[in-house]
């Protein structure tokens, strides 16, 4: 069964949301996440927030000087969600708050923010300073590709695009840039984000961004099906970079495209794969065949494809590296390039509702993530159902806007979640330790 549209039998009312930021949503975390220390620093108190707003208006620039601060902004505006942007050089709350229709968010990025303390700021001194390095893997990259959904739409078979995306990604960032502490957080609907919080990963300029992201990308081009791949000179092998993911994707490869998907048994998928294919004479030979033998599975097909592979080895076509680039063309992360470039972009934050879906958007174990199942992530309506069942009498209704719940996740199925971002937390704060420990002895 799919994630999808069709399924949203409980609406997300302003109500619904309400009670979850008062009683459900972990700021505490979501502070120490962000802040490094227990105690508020720059890297929280200069940190910018966007709001959407009920009624589909955006608010942006906003800053914060610790938790209860966010969480009583949070619950006086009650968004459908909020994004978290970069740390600046000054605090960067408006006097008069900046509202936009969400329509055009993007295209406002650029609007210059004034500070809290903008009369003793020179304008040319205020600019983003820090912001953790941030991916974004969307399902509907993956529609020319995949054949159980589309669109919105997203279930437990296609969600192994996203799986195998975050086993090659995760890998190569910690391997090829040494950093530790990373955050994959399922986006709540059909893709998942990356958040990189080591300090060295904070303070990557947009330019050191560019060429980061720009290494980690190996599909170009839209949705259209054509040659995506080009990371090597003719008739050399595969960087070792690129090899390492090669290695675990043709597994992949085999499983999900040819088993699962099953992509080139219809005319439309095999068509697709011969455009991969630059020499003719192959081409024509594999076309010829399986428009005879229509019924062949993509396994089948495939298997045609390698026996000329094996066949061709001393020609110029060289069609083992032609294999190899189809494999990667396939199956290797789709990255929205842009989402990672600029310092000043903002993401979604962990733990808001997805609106069209009523579910979390939870941080993901990497190690674990071939058994993560987007469909069983728990809704909000969920969540404050399972409080009600402990506790009928402190429900979200009257009365709950003058009671604090700092810790009522603990008591629900967010628990988990919570705890994974915890952990997450603490070793960021040990990292942050000890590089005080070491300046304290440098003095």
């Amino acid at each position: 069964m799919a994630v999808n549209d069709k399924q949203e039998v409980e609406p997300v009312t302003p109500e619904i949301m309400l009670a979850f930021y008062r009683r459900l949503y972990p700021f505490k975390s979501l502070f120490a996440w962000l802040n490094h220390e227990h105690v508020p620093t720059k890297l929280f108190t200069n940190r910018e927030f966007a709001f959407t707003l009920q009624g589909d208006v955006y608010l942006r620039y906003n800053s914060f000087a610790n938790a209860e601060e966010l969480k009583k902004q949070v619950c006086s505006y009650n968004p459908t969600r909020f994004e978290i942007g970069p740390v600046y050089s000054a605090r960067v709350s408006l006097s008069s708050p900046l509202l936009f229709p969400s329509s055009i968010r993007t295209s406002v990025l650029k609007v210059a923010p004034k500070p809290r303390d903008r009369k003793t700021v020179r304008p040319a001194a205020f600019s983003p300073q820090l912001r953790e390095l941030v991916f974004d893997i969307d399902m509907t990259d993956y529609d020319p590709i995949r054949t159980c959904c589309s669109g919105a739409d997203i279930c437990r078979r296609c969600w192994m695009f996203i799986a195998a995306a975050v086993q090659v990604l995760d890998r190569a960032i910690r391997d090829q840039f040494g950093y530790r502490h990373l955050l994959w957080v399922y986006s709540g609907r059909r893709g998942i984000h990356l958040w990189v919080s080591d300090r060295e990963a904070l303070e990557l300029t947009d330019d050191q961004r560019r060429a980061l992201v720009g290494w980690l990308t190996v599909i170009h081009g839209g949705k259209e099906m054509h040659k995506k791949v080009n990371v090597r000179a003719p008739r050399t092998p595969l960087p070792p970079s690129i090899q390492q993911a090669y290695n675990t994707l043709k597994t992949v490869f085999h499983e999900l495209i040819l088993e699962d998907q099953d992509l080139f048994a219809s005319e439309e998928g095999w068509k697709a794969l011969l455009q991969l294919i630059p020499d003719n004479d192959v081409r024509s030979n594999l076309e010829e065949k399986w428009d005879l033998k229509p019924g062949r599975s993509s396994e089948n097909k495939w298997d045609d494809f390698v026996d000329e592979v094996e066949r061709d080895k001393k020609s110029k076509s060289n069609l083992n590296h032609v294999k190899e680039d189809i494999i990667l063309q396939y199956t290797y992360p789709r990255l929205d390039a842009e989402v990672s470039k600029r310092r000043n972009h903002l993401l979604k934050a962990p733990f808001c509702i997805h609106p069209k879906t009523g579910r979390v958007c939870v941080p993901v174990d990497p190690r674990t993530i071939d058994s993560f199942d987007p469909e069983k992530v728990p809704t909000v309506q969920q969540l404050l159902r399972e409080l009600d069942k402990i506790a009928p009498s402190a429900t979200a209704g009257e009365g709950a806007a003058i009671v604090e719940h700092h810790s009522d996740w603990e008591r629900t199925s967010l628990k988990p979640y919570v705890d994974m971002l915890d952990k997450h937390v603490m070793g960021l704060m040990e990292e942050t330790r000890k590089a005080k420990q070491k300046m304290d002895l440098s003095w």
